[in-house]
């Protein structure tokens, strides 16, 4: 019984840390993951990079996005959520 009272605080830490820190994290890398296989073509979508388009072609891991320069062919996981989201919101 004693061990377990010397370990409780350390325990305590873990479950806190995980409550806090790695569940969220989790759940946003879902949401993110699933943003990304919602893309279709037309959308208009912000890069984390900050670049503004519109999604052209897609394909498994990449995406053709049509910007007022051309088209770019960038990586999916690029497209930021939460701008694109916030655009999608304002138009």
């Amino acid at each position: 019984m004693d061990q377990l009272t010397q370990f409780a605080p350390f325990l305590l830490m873990f479950v806190v840390i995980y409550f806090f820190m790695i569940k969220p994290q989790q759940k946003r890398a879902k949401q993110e993951k699933e943003f990304e296989s919602a893309l279709k073509v037309g959308d208009k979508i912000i890069t984390k990079s900050g670049l503004h388009g519109k999604v052209a072609e897609l394909s498994e891991g990449t995406v053709v996005i049509e910007t007022m320069a051309g088209k770019l062919k960038m990586e999916r996981s690029a497209i930021s959520m939460e701008m694109s989201a916030a655009l999608n919101k304002k138009a």
